[in-house]
């Protein structure tokens, strides 16, 4: 099982809305780099979902629920995709950048070291540290 996870400005797309769905595809994923990670879930796997740009703090858990598709929002035959998501739960406390920045096990985070990429892999002791800093 791989871990991940997914930015969304929450004016946008929040939690709550993700939650009241009970799911959604993960669309509109337009960078290479974010693709190829879509590309790389399985079902099965975690991934942390993240409220950018305004709140900028992790905020929930999801389920990857099947593989990558082509994406609908994009134009046919791109090589767009998107991944179906389900909501898991909320974490008790939302975990904010500043926070993730503090902790030292968490120096190399890939949301830290390309702050910009939407779709970001997670290693498995830096989602269970940010798991155990959004339980307390």
């Amino acid at each position: 099982m791989k871990h991940w996870l997914v930015k969304s400005e929450p004016e946008a797309y929040s939690w709550a809305t993700f939650v009241q769905e009970d799911g959604t595809a993960w669309t509109g994923v337009r960078n290479y780099q974010a693709r190829n990670n879509l590309n790389l879930m399985q079902p099965g796997d975690l991934v942390l979902f993240y409220h950018s740009v305004s709140e900028k703090a992790i905020v929930g858990l999801a389920e990857v629920a099947a593989l990558a598709i082509p994406d609908a929002t994009a134009e046919a035959g791109s090589p767009w995709v998107a991944v179906p998501l389900r909501p898991v739960q909320p974490l008790s406390r939302a975990v904010g950048l500043a926070q993730l920045k503090a902790d030292a096990r968490l120096g190399e985070l890939a949301l830290i070291r390309q702050s910009r990429l939407s779709v970001l892999p997670v290693r498995p002791e830096e989602f269970d540290a940010i798991l155990e800093l959004g339980a307390e």
